[in-house]
């Protein structure tokens, strides 16, 4: 197949133009036509990697939980992925609030940048300021009774509920493991072929995603730079330095942390790690959503990285849900970003408070754009900083979380690899072609997988 046929070239063409059209038209003034004529078709693409978001969720966490052969496995798996997603995020935490530390970026800001981003994005800070105040009055255990939904098709019409979703298909799953297989078996199937279709459906989205991604990142820096490169280069030059901090911290993860870890578990190349995700992290710079890269993860992992359908539709949605290594990283960089700028200094007793809050917070962010802002505003107000000082790095946040939610689907890649090489799971070759779109792999060493059945002959 010619180079320029692969789904991840031509994502890549894709994104290269939009960048470039989008600095042309930013220069020339063409806001208004890019936001009319080119934007729509980017939240087209976003809208259908949503429609099937919930579905996809849904079938391949049943078909994921059934298709182990009892509880003690679920546990088993389960367990290891918990593990290894909590122990990612503490990690990357740590990494972040190591380099902001040592580089003190808040130091550099000018002062009169600060007083009028603080004006000009006041009405998105004081919005993150009420849905905060709202997060904070409620009890401790609000978290865990959140996740169970009263009325499942209500919790079905947002994605932002993906929680409750993934819940639901745990419980199901489980359900279905517990009653009789001949009693059992015609759902299971019905489960399967959803998530055939799910994933069929993936496939045809994806042929639009070149130019998905490229109106989306059009959009973006039109939007970004408000017909005026300038100020955006003024707004990165101030703020360079932070947005340093959080980008070494977020490389650090990607190309040291997780090829360190996917060495040490699985042996994985790392050649074939990052050409076989490397789809899905250009799906993923453009969204700045982990839930709408689920679909395009999924097929990445299983297809190229060789890791199977079991383990896969278990532990991605899960981890697109719950593993937000590169939000957490942004939030402690952010948070004491903010402290040096207004001459609050956090002690080495507070940082190790905030690693441990900005854990169990970030399982909690939602799967979409932007989402880390609010949470970040719960982990200002919890250290005495003013969440005003959001207004220093709103302007800045749209292309870093493009980099961060890049980084939560491949950390989530990694866990998925090093849960299926511990259950034997783990192809030892990849598939030829390399695109996300290759046909399936062996999942099992030595064993084919059956899609479609495997989930009805558990024992």
């Amino acid at each position: 197949m010619p180079w320029y046929k692969k789904l991840h070239w031509q994502i890549i063409i894709g994104l290269v133009l939009g960048l470039a059209y989008g600095v042309v038209a930013a220069m020339a003034g063409w806001g208004g036509f890019t936001s009319d004529w080119i934007a729509p078709f980017g939240t087209i693409f976003l809208n259908l990697l949503k429609l099937i978001a919930v579905p996809l969720v849904l079938a391949s966490l049943v078909v994921g939980v059934t298709s182990l052969s009892d509880l003690g496995q679920l546990s088993r798996i389960g367990g290891k992925t918990m593990g290894m997603y909590l122990m990612t995020t503490a990690i990357a935490i740590a990494v972040g609030l190591l380099f902001v530390n040592v580089m003190q970026p808040g130091d550099t800001v000018p002062q009169e940048l600060s007083e009028r981003l603080q004006v000009q994005y006041q009405e998105n800070v004081e919005e993150g300021q009420g849905l905060a105040e709202s997060a904070q009055q409620r009890g401790p255990l609000q978290p865990l009774v959140d996740m169970v939904p009263g009325n499942f098709f209500s919790a079905a019409t947002d994605n932002a509920n993906m929680l409750q979703i993934v819940f639901v298909a745990i419980f199901v799953g489980i359900g279905l493991l517990m009653i009789p297989e001949e009693k059992s078996q015609t759902l299971v199937r019905g489960f399967d072929a959803l998530n055939d279709l799910v994933i069929k459906l993936v496939e045809l989205i994806m042929l639009v995603a070149p130019v998905g991604v490229f109106a989306l990142l059009a959009d973006t820096i039109t939007t970004i730079t408000a017909d005026s490169a300038g100020d955006i280069l003024n707004l990165l030059g101030a703020l360079a330095y932070y947005c340093l901090a959080v980008v070494l911290g977020l490389a650090t993860m990607v190309f040291v942390v997780y090829p360190l870890l996917l060495r040490l578990f699985t042996g994985m190349p790392m050649s074939r790690f990052f050409s076989g995700i490397s789809p899905a992290q250009l799906v993923a710079f453009s969204t700045s959503s982990s839930g709408a890269t689920l679909p395009a993860t999924m097929r990445c992992a299983e297809n190229n990285l060789g890791v199977s359908e079991e383990a896969s539709s278990f532990v991605l949605p899960l981890g697109a849900t719950i593993n937000m290594d590169g939000t957490a990283l942004y939030q402690g960089v952010a948070a004491l970003f903010i402290a040096q700028v207004l001459g609050i200094g956090l002690a080495l007793g507070q940082q190790i408070e905030l690693i441990l809050l900005v854990v169990l917070i970030s399982i909690g962010t939602a799967a979409v754009p932007s989402a880390g802002i609010v949470m970040l505003v719960i982990v200002l107000e919890n250290f005495g900083i003013p969440a005003a000082g959001i207004a220093l790095i709103v302007g800045v946040d749209r292309p870093l979380d493009m980099l961060r939610t890049t980084n939560n689907i491949t950390g989530d890649a990694m866990v998925a690899s090093v849960v299926a090489d511990s259950e034997n799971q783990l192809a030892r070759e990849a598939a030829p072609g390399g695109d996300g779109m290759a046909e399936d792999v062996e999942t099992t060493v030595g064993e084919p997988a059956q899609r479609g059945t495997r989930s009805a002959e558990r024992s």
